[in-house]
């Protein structure tokens, strides 16, 4: 980086690990750097239709637990960056550890890790402040770490798209709390732009969010309008809600969903930041193009 200006270098073929990597963002991180020409190690708990549809397009499928120090450090054999992403549940400050230190055995370059927008020492979400501790051990450690501190993903729309199909936008936020949804493919493509361009990056902070801020309400009337039917607000109790889209056999989600309804009301997700913009250096995916894109899902 000079005078915050981002310079890329030529591009060489490298390996690379993804954790999470049948995730919401894994998935198309581990598809862009296939595409790119990159060697993958695609990290699972458990092999299944979606760990096979990566190793068609040419992952490496590394099956373990990222609470397994052996499996951790022999995913991290041979790579050259990782990045890094962990479930909003229990055990994240532990992996967290586990992957830093077999980082370091290995030799890795560069992590990418993905954190939340909220990150804070203070934080009231317990998986929030994991996320904050996390970063905090990666930060001490010798390898380069790049924090993605993200917003919403626009992919909560589809985490619900059985309600929307049938006209309701549910949620456990209130309808005036404003936030920045951005696209997970928006997310892989900076957390690609990094891996291919460690000495770019470094260690650092990114705020990453979408380009369009908006409330719950507004939301509901981009999807009513872009689907051509009618939508109804219906917020719902962190309770519901973990119900409806199946996550109520762990209590961690419940917890999150308060303490963000919080951070959402004391405007602690809201504010566009350009970084992911400018880095991936083209415009992100907006709330109308994501529900066109997956209108088969939500219409």
């Amino acid at each position: 980086m000079l005078n915050g200006v981002v310079l890329f270098t030529e591009v060489r073929m490298k390996k690379f690990l993804v954790t999470g990597s049948t995730g919401t963002t894994g998935a198309p991180t581990v598809r862009l750097l296939l595409e790119n020409g990159h060697r993958v190690a695609a990290f699972v708990r458990r092999e299944d239709a979606r760990s096979a549809a990566l190793e068609k397009l040419g992952a490496e499928i590394v099956t373990g637990d990222l609470l397994n120090i052996e499996d951790v450090r022999r995913a991290t054999t041979g790579v050259d960056g990782v990045y890094f992403c962990y479930a909003l549940t229990h055990g994240a400050v532990e992996a967290t550890a586990i992957l830093a230190q077999a980082a370091i055995e290995q030799g890795v370059r560069q992590i990418v890790y993905m954190s939340q927008r909220q990150s804070r020492p203070h934080a009231r979400s317990p998986a929030t402040m994991s996320h904050w501790l996390s970063e905090r051990i990666l930060d001490r450690s010798s390898v380069p770490t790049a924090h993605l501190r993200v917003n919403f993903f626009a992919e909560w729309m589809l985490y619900t798209a059985n309600e929307i199909r049938a006209g309701r936008y549910l949620t456990p936020f209130d309808a005036e709390s404003r936030f920045v949804p951005i696209a997970a493919v928006d997310i892989a493509r900076l957390a690609v732009r990094i891996l291919e361009n460690p000495e770019a990056f470094g260690s650092t902070i990114i705020p990453v969010t979408g380009s369009v801020e908006v409330c719950h309400i507004e939301l509901t009337r981009i999807l009513a309008e872009t689907l051509g039917k009618e939508v109804l607000f219906k917020q719902v109790s962190p309770e519901e809600f973990v119900r409806t889209i199946g996550l109520d056999k762990d209590p961690s989600f419940v917890r999150h969903f308060r303490a963000v309804k919080i951070d959402q009301q004391e405007g602690l997700l809201a504010g566009v930041d350009k970084s992911a913009a400018e880095i991936i250096g083209q415009p992100l995916v907006t709330p109308e193009q994501f529900i066109k894109e997956h209108r088969h899902l939500l219409a």
